[in-house]
């Protein structure tokens, strides 16, 4: 089994480190995708399905301002669920989802419209919490097409972000990228 959730557990739990999630278009599935691999218990926390976006707030600490300004589907609201879920549940690593699945746009966003999101502890940052990064998705297909795309596309970021940080290729990218900086 060589699933991405596979990769993720696997990397996880040879790292020592944990894994939360938040997530709201996709209501769970992420979660439900990790846990199907056998031992996903050594390094999954838990998830928190913010479905509601005043549960983002309640519970997962995204800005109010943020979210009355520019609503649900952004990507800094991403950014700040990863942060929150990460904080929330004690975890090394937390990812997120926001976004519109359909069939009807949100906060005039349209449908495809998919922002995931990963924190964890980075290179040179020594843990410290809010140095994630954000994808920005615009996907095709129907609603359970949207979903299961945004799964793949917050389980590939995370798994990008952990060869990043446990092969030290991160920082080498970065400066190779911004000139030598």
């Amino acid at each position: 089994m060589n699933s991405p959730a596979a990769q993720v557990v696997r990397l996880l739990t040879v790292n020592g480190e944990t894994l939360a999630v938040a997530e709201s278009l996709t209501g769970g599935l992420v979660a439900a995708e990790i846990t199907t691999v056998p031992g996903a218990s050594k390094a999954f926390r838990g998830s928190v399905t913010a479905y509601a976006t005043e549960l983002k707030h309640q519970l997962l600490g995204v800005d109010a301002t943020l979210l009355a300004q520019r609503g649900a589907v952004d990507p800094q609201v991403a950014a700040q669920m990863a942060v929150g879920v990460r904080k929330a549940l004690g975890a090394d690593w937390g990812i997120a989802t926001t976004g519109v699945a359909g069939p009807e746009p949100q906060d005039g966003k349209p449908v495809g419209t998919v922002f995931v999101a990963v924190d964890g502890p980075f290179a040179g940052a020594s843990g410290a919490f809010g140095g994630g990064k954000v994808t920005a998705l615009r996907l095709n297909g129907d609603r359970a097409e949207i979903r299961m795309e945004s799964v793949r596309s917050v389980l590939a970021l995370l798994l990008q972000e952990l060869a990043g940080v446990h092969t030290g290729n991160e920082r080498a990218q970065d400066t190779e990228r911004n000139g030598g900086f």
